[in-house]
């Protein structure tokens, strides 16, 4: 186990900070369920001295409605995916980072410097990244899929036996990559177009699923399913016999980020958080949990080989991952996605 402190920048800070300063302002923080340690805020207050407390919200959109409400007001740090990173920036609620005070930004791969929603990681840390592929049943599907056509036109072998996500985004994903597009594309003939062939689509699907296709698949329920390759990982824990495939026509790269709200009266303490989640010993145990590639070498390079044996996407490396187009906040645009969504999974 690679153990590593506070650098000696946030311990500068910590120790001329008062313990009655951090004492009134426990920062609090906002992220998915079960997406760390259960111990990892009681392990963090016992080596800085700095309360906190951990609140859950269910999706993006979701704590994005709730810190445009509030202002960002009584959140410190955020979970969230990077496009909604990037739009929390742009309206003003993201704070720019001080990088002095997270000195375990030197354990993260040089290419995570390098994303495009945030090149230099000016407002935001990057917690864990991946693609969204196929996951399906190789004792149930006999010729493994290899293009996003294999869900979108399925065989009758597996028709009404699919499922595609359900957010916007990775709705629209399957058929724009598919089609040749960006998978951030706003122009309303690609639009069209996609909407045309997942309106098709839905006509042999089992359901839209974000949260328990890869349970449909272990059944038998489904026999594939588009899914993010951390939560594949899941099935394959419990039946070796699915299998995640990235199909040829490419995968979005997918980055979740830690971001200080700009109303933080306790920004300091926010970034003393964000380093300790970069501790090797600790950003390890999200990739060993949660089965999901994390963007820290020095924790990557810990794992146990017969991890990434037994889920070979944990073993994509950051220069594959970064072949891959980077979801973007789509601004104006995403207006049209919504519509266009709407639809799609109202459509008969």
């Amino acid at each position: 186990m690679i153990k590593k402190t506070l650098g000696l920048g946030v311990c500068a800070i910590l120790a001329t900070l008062s313990s009655a300063a951090f004492a009134e302002g426990k920062i609090v923080i906002s992220n998915w369920d079960g997406y760390m340690p259960k111990e990892l805020l009681e392990n963090f207050t016992k080596e800085t001295g700095i309360a906190a407390e951990m609140t859950v919200h269910a999706t993006n959109e979701e704590i994005m409605g709730k810190v445009v409400a509030s202002g960002g007001k009584g959140y410190d740090v955020l979970f969230v995916s990077g496009q909604f990173g990037e739009a929390l920036h742009k309206l003003g609620l993201a704070a720019d980072l001080d990088h002095g005070n997270i000195p375990n930004l030197a354990n993260l791969y040089p290419e995570a410097m390098k994303l495009s929603h945030d090149e230099g990681l000016k407002y935001s840390v990057p917690y864990a990244w991946g693609t969204t592929g196929l996951c399906y049943r190789s004792d149930v599907v006999t010729t493994a899929p290899s293009s996003w056509n294999d869900l979108l036109k399925p065989s009758d072998a597996v028709k009404g036996k699919t499922t595609m996500l359900a957010t916007d985004r990775w709705l629209m994903m399957p058929a724009l990559l598919a089609l040749g597009y960006s998978i951030n594309t706003v122009k309303e003939d690609e639009i069209a177009a996609a909407k045309a062939q997942l309106i098709e689509t839905k006509k042999t699907l089992l359901t839209y699923d974000d949260t328990t296709f890869y349970q449909k698949l272990v059944s038998g329920e489904a026999s594939m399913v588009e899914a993010w390759d951390g939560w594949c990982n899941y099935g394959i824990a419990e039946n070796a016999q699915i299998k995640y495939v990235i199909p040829k026509e490419g995968s979005d790269m997918w980055v979740d980020t830690m971001v200080v709200t700009s109303a933080s009266e306790n920004k300091a303490a926010a970034e003393a958080f964000i380093n300790y989640v970069l501790k090797p010993d600790v950003h390890r145990w999200v990739a060993e949990n949660i089965l999901y590639k994390v963007p820290n070498k020095a924790a990557m390079d810990a794992l146990d080989p017969k991890l990434i044996e037994q889920y070979p996407n944990l073993g994509l490396s950051p220069s594959e991952l970064l072949k891959f187009e980077q979801l973007r906040d789509l601004g104006e645009g995403q207006k049209l996605w919504s519509k266009t969504v709407t639809e799609i999974t109202s459509a008969n």
